[in-house]
C-alpha cells in the first residue's frame, strides 16, 4: 500500500489568493517562485507588486497591496529566490505596506520572516500572519541507503533555475494523464506552495539532507511513480551538496537532465562554465549508482523559451539524434514530449 507522506511543511489554509512580490529583482531566474506560481497555480495569483528598480515582470497586473486586498487577495508571496535567500532592507517598507493593507506574508526565503523585527512587530500589532514554508520537519533521520519499493524519477540540472521543477510537474501530470499512479514531490519553496507539501531540501542540515529525500519518496506500490523535483546542479560551485544529497536519497530509477540552450556560465558565478549534457549525464549516473545500481537516463528536458517554435524543434531533433536520447521541452509538449514520457516509463 502506498504511504502518502505529508511532512510538517504541508501547507494548510494558506491565505489565498496571492499577490506576488518581486522585490527589486533584475534577474528573471531569481523570480522563479513568482513564475512558478503564475504558471502552475494561475487561479491563485491576482497580480504582482515590486519595489523601485525592479525590471522583472510576470506579466500579471501590477497592483498595490491595498488594491490587491480590495480585489480579494489575502496573502503576499515573496516570489523571489535570490542567492542566499535573504530579505534585503530595501524590501521592508513594501512588505510593511502589505501588512498594513491587510495581507499576510508568505515566504520561502532562508531568512525567516519572524526574524525581521520590523515585520514581526507590525504583524503582531495588526494581527497578521508571517508564514515561512522553508521550514523542514522535525526528526529527519540520517539516510540508510535502503532500496525502497516503487519507482522514482529525479530531474537533474546543468545549473540552477532552468526547468527542473517545471519538468517534474509536467512529467507527473503526463503520468497521471496516462492513468499511472504518480505524485510530484516538492523539494523547494515554490514546489511546496504549488503542491501543498514537501521538504525544502536546502533548509535541511547537511547530514540529514539525503534522509529527507528518503522521507519524501517512501516505499510505494510497485507501479507508483514519485516524480522528485531536482535542486541545484552536481557541478555547481555552491549548491552541489544539495544536488548530491537528493540524488543519493531519492535513489532514482530514472533521471531526466534539464538544460537551457545558450547558457554558457553558471548563473551568479560567471567564471564557471556550465558542464555539457554528456558530462552531466555521466556524472549523475556514476554518482547515482551508489544507491541505485539500475539508474538510467531517460532523456533531456530543454528550456527553449528563448527560441521560436521552429528553432526549438530543430534543436530538439538535432540533440536527440546527437545524444541518442529523447529530447523535449515539456512546456511546448507535442510529440517530442510524448517520446520523453515514453522513455521514462518504459
Amino acid at each position: 500500500m502506498l504511504q502518502s507522506y505529508l511532512p510538517a511543511t504541508a501547507i494548510v489554509a494558506l491565505p489565498q489568493p496571492y499577490l506576488l512580490f518581486l522585490g527589486d529583482t533584475t534577474e528573471a531566474s531569481y523570480a522563479k517562485t513568482a513564475f512558478g506560481l503564475r504558471d502552475w497555480a494561475p487561479k491563485l495569483c491576482l497580480g504582482e507588486y515590486a519595489c523601485g528598480g525592479a525590471t522583472v515582470t510576470t506579466g500579471l497586473p501590477a497592483l498595490s497591496p491595498a488594491k490587491a486586498y480590495a480585489m480579494g487577495a489575502r496573502g503576499l508571496v515573496i516570489g523571489v529566490a535570490n542567492s542566499g535567500g535573504f530579505i534585503p532592507d530595501a524590501w521592508i517598507p513594501s512588505l510593511l505596506d502589505a501588512l498594513e493593507a491587510g495581507l499576510d506574508l508568505i515566504s520561502g526565503m532562508h531568512t525567516r520572516l519572524t526574524d525581521v523585527l520590523a515585520l514581526k512587530a507590525a504583524a503582531t500589532r495588526l494581527g497578521r500572519r508571517l508564514i515561512d514554508v522553508r521550514q523542514p520537519p522535525a526528526r529527519i533521520p540520517i539516510a540508510t541507503g535502503r532500496k525502497r519499493s516503487g519507482k522514482k524519477l529525479l530531474t537533474v540540472g546543468t545549473d540552477c533555475a532552468l526547468g527542473k521543477k517545471y519538468t517534474a510537474l509536467a512529467l507527473a501530470r503526463a503520468f497521471k494523464g496516462r492513468e499511472l499512479a504518480a505524485d510530484f514531490r516538492a523539494t523547494g519553496q515554490t514546489g511546496i506552495l504549488i503542491a501543498g507539501g514537501g521538504i525544502a531540501i536546502d533548509a535541511v542540515v547537511a547530514d540529514f539532507a539525503a534522509g529527507a529525500a528518503e522521507m519524501l519518496s517512501p516505499d510505494a506500490a510497485a507501479d507508483h511513480w514519485d516524480v522528485i523535483e531536482g535542486q541545484g546542479s552536481l557541478s555547481h560551485p555552491a549548491y552541489a551538496g544539495v544536488s548530491l544529497a537528493l540524488l543519493h536519497g531519492s535513489q532514482p530509477d530514472v533521471i531526466v537532465i534539464c538544460h537551457e540552450p545558450g547558457r554558457e556560465f553558471v548563473v551568479g558565478h560567471p567564471t564557471f562554465k556550465l558542464p555539457s549534457l554528456e558530462e552531466t549525464i555521466d556524472l549523475a549516473l556514476r554518482l547515482g549508482r551508489r544507491t541505485n545500481s539500475a539508474i538510467r537516463c531517460a532523456g533531456v528536458s530543454l528550456n527553449t523559451s528563448r527560441l521560436d517554435a521552429a528553432a526549438a524543434e530543430r534543436l530538439m531533433t538535432k540533440e536527440s539524434e546527437r545524444l541518442n536520447l529523447a529530447v523535449a521541452d515539456p512546456i511546448r509538449g507535442g510529440d517530442a514530449f510524448e517520446r520523453l514520457v515514453d522513455a521514462c516509463v518504459t
